[in-house]
């Protein structure tokens, strides 16, 4: 018996340590889990954090911290409305704002008539004294007398949008209101109203690429629109964009 006993006894302590040990076993891979479970949240954390970082990255385009002038990528879509000259600094505050570049002074390159609140503006007063440096780091004129001289560096190359991209030939039409020389275009309305009308009057345009009908070569004093909505715009090759420049 006692042998028979041991025997028996000696089976069990052989055949129970088996699910013993594989219930440590788990117990220690649960306890392992819970232990490295913070360092794995973090590293999962960190790895989203860093990747929405990095399309938040990419989807802002890398333009010159240098910036001072742009052609704004859209307009406001109201034709030669655009809600008088602040309304259009508004356009080119917001534009600049959506590539990081919202902590300047920006003005559209508008003139307008006199009204009952301001005197006439011309565009070359509006727009500080320069230098004015494209999304690519180019400089395309030092002060206002070179933007308004033959020396001034604006090709389809160098005259692009705030994101650094051309703006194609058949958007080559930028709203001016202005005459060569920057000042108000004054042989009948050339302003759309004061940059407020949808329909009523024309707008003197300017040939971003230096090409075209008109005085083509001209970036700020081409030729006249055929009215003031965003269809008449369109069809002289427009689309109601602006020239933005850094003021301060």
């Amino acid at each position: 018996m006692i042998h028979g006993d041991a025997r028996v006894k000696r089976v069990t302590s052989r055949n129970q340590p088996e699910p013993a040990r594989a219930r440590a076993s788990q117990t220690a891979r649960v306890r392992i889990a819970m232990h490295h479970q913070p360092i794995v949240v973090r590293i999962c954390s960190l790895f989203i954090v860093t990747f929405l970082a990095a399309a938040s990255a990419q989807d802002v385009p890398q333009v010159s911290p240098a910036m001072s002038f742009f052609i704004t990528s859209t307009g406001r879509g109201f034709g030669g409305n655009l809600g008088g000259l602040a309304g259009a600094d508004a356009i080119c505050l917001l534009r600049a704002t959506a590539v990081g570049r919202g902590d300047r002074l920006w003005r559209a390159y508008l003139s307008a008539p006199s009204s009952a609140d301001s005197p006439a503006v011309n565009a070359r007063d509006r727009i500080g004294r320069g230098p004015w440096i494209n999304a690519q780091g180019i400089q395309i004129a030092a002060n206002v007398e070179e933007l308004h001289s033959e020396r001034v560096n604006l090709t389809r190359d160098t005259a692009l949008t705030e994101a650094g991209a051309q703006v194609a030939p058949t958007r080559h039409d930028i709203l001016t209101g202005s005459n060569p020389d920057g000042t108000l275009y004054t042989r009948g309305d050339a302003t759309c109203g004061g940059w407020t009308s949808l329909s009523e009057g024309r707008a003197m345009l300017g040939h971003h690429n230096r090409s075209g009908g008109g005085q083509g070569d001209s970036w700020n004093s081409a030729h006249l629109s055929r009215g003031c909505s965003q269809a008449a715009l369109r069809a002289s090759l427009g689309d109601g964009l602006l020239y933005c420049f850094a003021a301060d």
